[in-house]
């Protein structure tokens, strides 16, 4: 009896420490406007969702989940799932990611002083030859005489080095997702009957059949022997593949 009892008490102790709940939320713009087409991604089950067009979500997890979220062109956000996640929605806020503004050369205007104007807009012929003369210079290959060590100086020893401990990878999969996007476009993936919400998903479904991506992932540079490569494998890969249902 008492061993019964015993197994009754593991038994249900274990379907508490591994029962998963739905985590339900929503996520919205800097100008808290809906974002659709957003992946959420439980880093623990890889399980990945994307949001529905009132920017509304619902995947599987449970307390200490970390979640993910990923759209292109915003920054990317993670979050632990805490206790209050699990009875009531997450709201997560998405920040656009800032984009370079092309150099502006700024030249000097004129002052109005003739003087001041005169040497702003005419140096001297000295002055230019110098400026030629030093670009003449800075052009020529330095003498190996010259920049041989002298005697008894020390002379950095020349080598690949080394290297302590793993060599991060320069990308993961979802800057390698990102990039493919990027390079075959969105019509690449209409063409082949993959909705836009669901084009994420199918990309990670081509990479779990085998996609050889470790020199990819670690250099973070995509040649296109590569493209071609994963062109083939989505090939392979889109007879067998199920959309999963939209969330809504």
């Amino acid at each position: 009896m008492k061993c019964k009892l015993l197994f009754l008490i593991s038994f249900f102790f274990f379907v508490s420490i591994n029962a998963q709940d739905f985590i339900f939320g929503k996520i919205l713009s800097e100008d808290n406007m809906e974002i659709s087409d957003v992946t959420v991604i439980n880093i623990r089950t890889d399980e990945r969702v994307a949001t529905n067009r009132d920017g509304h979500f619902m995947i599987s997890g449970r307390f200490g989940d970390n979640l993910r979220f990923i759209k292109s062109g915003y920054d990317r956000v993670s979050t632990n799932v805490t206790k209050e996640n699990l009875s009531s929605p997450i709201n997560i806020k998405l920040i656009r990611s800032a984009q370079l503004i092309d150099e502006v050369e700024i030249k000097k205007a004129l002052t109005g002083d003739l003087k001041v104007d005169t040497k702003t807009m005419n140096p001297p012929r000295k002055v230019e030859k110098l400026k030629s003369d030093l670009a003449v210079y800075m052009k020529q290959k330095s003498d190996p005489r010259i920049l041989a060590a002298r005697p008894g100086e020390f002379v950095q020893p020349k080598g690949q080095g080394f290297v302590i401990g793993k060599i991060k990878n320069k990308w993961d999969d979802v800057d390698f997702m990102d990039y493919m996007v990027t390079a075959l476009g969105y019509q690449y993936f209409s063409d082949l009957k993959i909705e836009k919400s669901q084009v994420q998903h199918f990309i990670y479904y081509v990479l779990s059949g085998g996609f050889e991506r470790k020199s990819i992932l670690k250099y973070g540079f995509v040649s296109d022997a590569d493209l071609m490569r994963f062109q083939r494998a989505v090939l392979t890969r889109i007879s067998t593949y199920k959309a999963p249902p939209i969330q809504k």
